[in-house]
């Protein structure tokens, strides 16, 4: 690097640096910046990209952003706020690269009242949770701002007003361009029907400063985004898409001036005119296809996660979008708040790891308020709704919860590698065209290098993962199958093991084949045995809740879940334990049965001993015989193995089916399978096997009558659908291919609108309007095949448009 280089940021240090330990630095804030980053060790920073940084222009704020100490203001930002603990989201604008995305999920190296902070690089954003006793608000954006990450804070958007102002801006500019446009082809008519010459000299020139005067707007007004992007991107050493459309533009009128103030020449303002024109609708038509596609991301936001109502006739299970604020709720032992509420009855010990990172649980207690994404961990909670639901703030929370090696799509960096290097190759094919035509015929050279610059466009391959995936969730959301996102998608194409769970995944969750087959429980240990049951949200203990009838419900005490054995807790002075033979009588089982056990006992005494036979789910068979001809087929059960012949019969193999597995064993089962290089897909219904889920390369959480929401999973599959499980690999399939064959049309468009331009035979005007044709016929392409395919596979049935 050039040694009068600015360390820090790269730009030209003058002949009098600012130096710190042999190095040169632009300014004191770069050397502030560099000087934190160094102190803290934070030396990957420079290591991902050379020069990542953004010149401190001030360092001193005073009291501009005072007003985020006012608590209206803050509570307004605050996304969470449980005691000292904040969440925030800010749009920070200056994210460019790789080391900013690195530097800012750091932040707690700088502050140790920051705990967690997270980069959104698309959306331009960092979600940060902090500890306002040990940093406030306005410190940790003054923090921000003094390594130039100006947080931009819009305090009008806190009132939830219109967000359309940059719509509109790019409207107008079209109507600008389009003005200019048509009256300079009007003005030009004369050139256009060879009748050029016969006009007198006074006519020539008053057109040609009409056109002039027309064509200044469209310059410095409807294209200044694209020049002022490219500017600044060549300022942090970045070539983006914009540079060769700036480049085509700045050419286009240069010529045209050139031409025209020299009168050789009418130039081509018409040509700058209708390029910008074309180019502009090009834009309003993707900002159109992007809103639609955040649609179809977006349409996860609906998945079908549902509660548990108390109505005056008892509990109901209601679709969670049906709740609305006054509505009481039931939160069981692990299950998640599905929206911010007040505990009416009941001890909350609340985990908010799902929210803010920080698994210490909060203890709550009667009238307290919590926030939607807490987890319950202990008794049952009866929960007051606040605020009507979003489920899209679970979505948003769901997204959040990523397993950073699940995030790494190898199509998108493919795809991100093309778009980085594809702006190079126009760049150096449209220097060497206009270089040739300048020395061979000069009239063409200018037109060839323009429409290189303009035709060439990364978009449509950009576009064409997306738009295919993202159909294809909405396509799976219809029919009950609901991802986290797009990636899923492709991550379901290399799938090579299928991992089931056997409790409420390929059985029924809520059996109704309970007999009580030891013990006469009275009235009041019935009702303590099912208020026992009632704080569960395990299958078994939702069966046994059904099976037993009575009218009064207990508060429970002290209690507690241990995966794979089973609950206990206090009622009304009662201890007593519900679950297995070893958890519940400290014995070893005597025999296997055929179905499963439920021991329980009351102050240590014996007191019943309940069957739950298990139904399996309809149509498992056909699953298992359809996957098994493709994948490999696993089966852990955290059970005994009371259905062991029986899942024989059905996977119609012995190997690979384990019983009496706890979560450790689950996760370690897992992580063995792709330390084997399997591409695992675990399916299960997210209690006892969160770890499992997370872990494996898919995980599909099981959706029963009381749709259990686990973060942990990459899909939500709603129970009646599992018998179409291989129908949506081979969809997933299907929609990998078709966008192969996108990338092979947008390739094609790019080599063959390439030859003609670089021969100088497309002009300007026709350029820019192939270039977001390409990006139409491909997004066309992709929506209506995968649309087409879809249909195809899982018929009108489903009612797919």
């Amino acid at each position: 690097m050039d040694s009068n280089k600015c360390v820090h940021c790269g730009d030209d240090c003058g002949k009098y640096p600012v130096v710190w330990e042999g190095k040169n630095f632009c300014c004191h804030g770069c050397k502030t910046v560099y000087q934190l980053l160094n102190k803290n060790k934070l030396y990957k920073y420079y290591e991902i990209e050379e020069t990542p940084g953004v010149r401190l222009e001030q360092q001193t704020f005073g009291n501009k952003y005072a007003y985020l100490d006012n608590d209206e203001i803050k509570e307004k930002l605050y996304e969470f706020s449980e005691g000292d603990l904040k969440k925030v989201t800010l749009y920070i604008p200056s994210i460019h690269c790789a080391s900013c995305i690195w530097l800012l999920e750091n932040l707690h190296l700088f502050d140790k009242g920051i705990k967690s902070s997270l980069a959104n690089f698309v959306k331009k954003e960092v979600s940060i949770t902090f500890n306002e006793k040990e940093i406030s608000l306005r410190k940790l954006v003054e923090l921000l701002a003094s390594a130039h990450y100006i947080p931009q804070i819009n305090l009008d958007s806190l009132d939830d007003k219109s967000k359309s102002k940059s719509n509109k801006s790019l409207l107008i500019k079209i109507g600008v361009a389009g003005f200019a446009f048509g009256n300079i082809m009007l003005l030009s008519m004369p050139e256009y029907l060879s009748f050029r010459e016969e006009l007198g000299q006074n006519f020539k020139n008053f057109f040609s400063i009409l056109n002039i005067i027309l064509s200044l707007p469209v310059l410095f007004y409807s294209s200044s985004e694209y020049i002022v992007s490219a500017y600044k991107n060549l300022n942090h050493k970045i070539i983006n898409i914009d540079m060769p459309i700036t480049l085509g533009i700045l050419a286009l009128f240069g010529q045209s001036m050139y031409d025209i103030l020299s009168k050789s020449g009418p130039g081509y303002l018409d040509s700058f005119t209708g390029f910008v024109f074309f180019i502009l609708i090009g834009k309003w038509y993707q900002n159109k296809t992007y809103q639609a596609l955040a649609f179809d991301r977006d349409y996860k936001s609906y998945f079908p996660v549902a509660v548990s109502l108390i109505t005056g006739n008892g509990e109901v299970s209601t679709q969670l979008k049906d709740l609305k604020a006054g509505d009481h709720i039931l939160i069981r032992n692990q299950e998640l708040i599905p929206t911010d509420g007040k505990i009416v009855k009941g001890r909350g010990n609340i985990d908010y790891s799902f929210v803010t990172g920080e698994s210490l649980p909060v203890a709550k207690k009667e009238d307290d308020y919590i926030y939607a994404g807490g987890k319950q961990i202990g008794s049952a909670l009866e929960i007051e709704v606040k605020k009507d639901v979003e489920q899209s703030q679970l979505t948003q929370l769901w997204n959040q919860n990523t397993n950073e090696e699940k995030s790494k799509s190898e199509i998108s960096t493919l795809i991100d590698s093309l778009s980085k290097y594809f702006t190079y190759a126009v760049l150096s094919i449209a220097f060497s065209a206009g270089i040739f035509w300048y020395f061979v015929y000069p009239d063409k050279a200018i037109i060839a290098f323009s429409s290189v610059l303009i035709v060439a466009c990364p978009c449509a391959i950009a576009l064409s993962m997306p738009f295919t995936f993202g159909t294809a969730m909405r396509i799976f959301g219809k029919i009950g199958f609901y991802l986290k996102n797009t990636d899923v998608v492709e991550r379901l194409t290399k799938i090579d093991s299928v991992v089931f769970d056997k409790t409420g995944t390929i059985t029924y969750s809520r059996s109704k084949n309970v007999k009580l087959v030891e013990g006469k429980p009275d009235d009041k240990e019935n009702s303590a045995i099912k208020s026992l049951a009632r704080q569960s949200a395990h299958p078994l203990s939702a069966a046994l809740f059904d099976f037993i009838i009575t009218d009064t419900i207990e508060h429970v005490d002290d209690f507690m879940e241990l995966p794979s054995s089973g609950i206990k807790g206090i009622v009304h002075g009662w201890h007593i334990k519900l679950g297995s033979r070893e958890f519940v009588l400290n014995e070893q089982n005597e025999e296997s049965s055929n179905a499963s056990e439920i021991y329980v006992s009351i102050d240590d005494k014996f007191v019943a001993k309940y069957t739950i036979a298990n139904k399996y789910r309809k149509g498992i068979q056909e699953v298992i015989d359809s996957l098994s001809k493709e994948y490999e087929l696993h089966v852990i059960s955290g059970d005994n193995d009371a259905e062991k012949e029986r899942l024989i019969s059905i996977f119609n193999k012995k190997e690979n089916i384990h019983f009496n597995q706890s979560p450790q064993e689950k996760l370690d089962y897992i992580n063995k399978l792709k330390k084997n290089k399997h591409n695992v897909l675990m399916v299960g219904d997210g209690l006892n096997d969160a770890g499992a889920l997370n872990a494996s390369n898919v995980g599909i959480s099981i959706a029963d009558d009381i749709y259990q929401f686990s973060p942990a999973s990459d899909a939500i599959l709603e129970a009646g659908r599992l018998n179409k499980l291989s129908d949506f690999i081979k969809f997933s399939k299907t929609s990998m291919k078709i966008v192969k064959i996108s990338f092979a049309i947008s390739i094609v468009y790019n080599i063959v609108g390439l030859s003609f331009a670089v021969d100088g035979l497309l002009s300007p005007i026709v350029a820019a309007i192939l270039m977001p044709l390409s990006s139409i016929t491909v997004v066309s392409f992709v929506t209506f095949s995968t649309r087409i395919m879809g249909k195809r596979l899982f018929k009108s049935a489903y009612n797919i448009s």
